[in-house]
């Protein structure tokens, strides 16, 4: 019977995986290290519970080593086989409304990210550190979720019932790890269907009953608000746990003027990068309040556009204000019949060959997405209490992170070797900094021959679209680079 101590079940796991390879005692070890897990579930505990929050959490974490997709499949797994424990053990750990699950996050992410950096060769170039923040579609199936809206995707153009994630991720040069996030729902405009649904089916909707000021309530008090409000919150936040960053980087969907202050009035040094949309914010331009047509307009005829080689793309650069604060802004087009886009960087040192290079950093946050979709279940969590569906994203971008710290340490190409004596499939690693050079130069390529704009061409490649993804063979791109 297994014994009722925290690093047991780890221990016992360590005898399960008899294997040559290294990823997986990497990843036992780097659980093992973890020390503070026990002190956060007890406030959770029963005296009759034969297995720890703890050990459960682990349990969750190591599903997808197994080929378990969710609870249901437990007791058909070889984990089912060491610990009988019931399913109901790992969903009443999981609707637990008092788990501090971005507590949980923190504590975790902060001992990887400290260990990767203390592990990482030290080179003449200091790694450029970034922020970067991005949502991403989380449907449903059926209706009866609690808090469950219709939201709109901005990838397929078409509406779908679930939530909207926000994601706050960090970027350390070589590395991804998400760092927090919050599930939100769209209200619309019609006023006799709030978020999407009659008053018939919201009342059909599940609904939970949780103390008040609990973990759970404070996570759906934060599924009402904006996303720039709550985005801020993270970044506040993630500067307070100890994260450092160099930049800031958005598309233009959280480019706006609260946030970039928000950013620039801090007192640790951090600049922001984002791309801006040619709308109706003026900027202050030779002394004259101007929108960001009016401003091209105006370069295009008193300035000659620079070229940037690789990418092969026309560009302009220019100092402005929007409203009191100095910024500087890049003009840019991929292709001669393509759009001119824009970045934005309160860096007013940054020139547009680094900008472009820093930017580009931000799609890692979409291999991300599809990454935990498509390996790790993000957002297939089929429990309709709000409580569950935290945890299980939680957990999600936990199983990324140690992943990501384990494909650091044995400088793995694939995630696929972790699953290689559990799972068939492999998982190919596609967010090496040189395997994205090309991947956005082919992307660019086929753009400017497809007359299709870059940036909407790489969302569809990279986040929603399978079709397109299964194109894409990142083991060939691998073995090229």
């Amino acid at each position: 019977m297994l014994q009722y101590k925290s690093t047991t079940i780890i221990s016992e796991l360590q005898k399960y995986f008899s294997s040559s390879e290294k990823a997986i005692p990497t990843l036992l070890r780097e659980l093992s290290s973890l020390r503070f897990f026990d002190r956060i579930f007890q406030a959770v505990e029963k005296e009759n519970t034969q297995y720890s929050g703890y050990q459960r959490f682990i349990l969750l974490l190591l599903f997808p080593l197994f080929d378990i997709k969710d609870i249901s499949d437990f007791t058909q797994s070889p984990l089912y086989q060491l610990y009988k424990c019931g399913k109901d053990v790992f969903y009443r750990f999981q609707n637990d409304f008092r788990i501090p699950w971005r507590n949980i996050a923190f504590k975790m992410n902060r001992q990887l990210i400290k260990r990767v950096e203390k592990h990482s060769y030290n080179t003449d170039s200091k790694p450029v550190r970034c922020l970067i923040a991005d949502d991403t579609d989380l449907p449903k199936r059926g209706r009866h979720f609690e808090l469950l809206s219709r939201i709109y995707s901005h990838v397929t153009h078409s509406f779908n019932y679930g939530f909207k994630g926000l994601v706050l991720g960090y970027h350390d040069g070589k590395s991804f790890f998400g760092l927090d996030f919050s599930l939100h729902g769209e209200k619309g405009k019609d006023k006799e269907k709030p978020y999407g649904l009659t008053k018939k089916q919201s009342k059909k909707r599940f609904e939970a009953r949780r103390s008040e000021k609990s973990f759970g309530e404070q996570r759906v008090e934060e599924y009402f608000r904006t996303k720039t409000g709550m985005l801020i919150e993270m970044i506040r936040r993630a500067i307070s746990e100890g994260i450092r960053f160099d930049y800031l980087l958005t598309d233009s969907w959280f480019t706006n003027f609260e946030l970039i202050r928000f950013i620039a009035t801090r007192k640790i040094k951090c600049c922001f990068l984002g791309m801006v949309k040619n709308g109706n914010t003026k900027y202050l331009f030779n002394g004259k309040e101007l929108t960001f047509s009016e401003i091209l307009k105006i370069l295009k005829h008193t300035r000659k556009a620079k070229t940037l080689k690789k990418p092969n793309c026309k560009y302009y650069e220019v100092d402005v204000e929007l409203k009191g604060l100095k910024i500087k802004l890049f003009f840019c087009r991929m292709s001669k019949k393509g759009d001119w886009h824009g970045l934005l960087t309160t860096d007013i040192k940054l020139n547009f060959k680094q900008a472009y290079e820093i930017y580009s950093t931000r799609w890692t946050i979409e291999v991300f997405f599809k990454e935990c979709k498509q390996y790790l279940r993000l957002g297939k969590c089929e429990s309709r209490n709000f409580d569950a569906q935290i945890a299980a994203t939680t957990i999600c971008l936990l199983q990324y992170n140690l992943l990501a710290a384990v494909r650091r340490f044995e400088a793995y190409e694939s995630f696929g070797a972790l699953f290689r004596q559990t799972r068939s499939e492999t998982l190919e690693i596609t967010v090496k900094e040189r395997i994205w050079l090309i991947i956005t130069e082919i992307m660019a390529e086929l753009a400017e021959y497809m007359d299709f704009e870059p940036d909407i061409l790489m969302k569809h490649v990279c986040a929603e679209n399978e079709k397109l993804t299964n194109l894409i063979n990142f083991k060939n791109i691998a073995q090229v680079a």
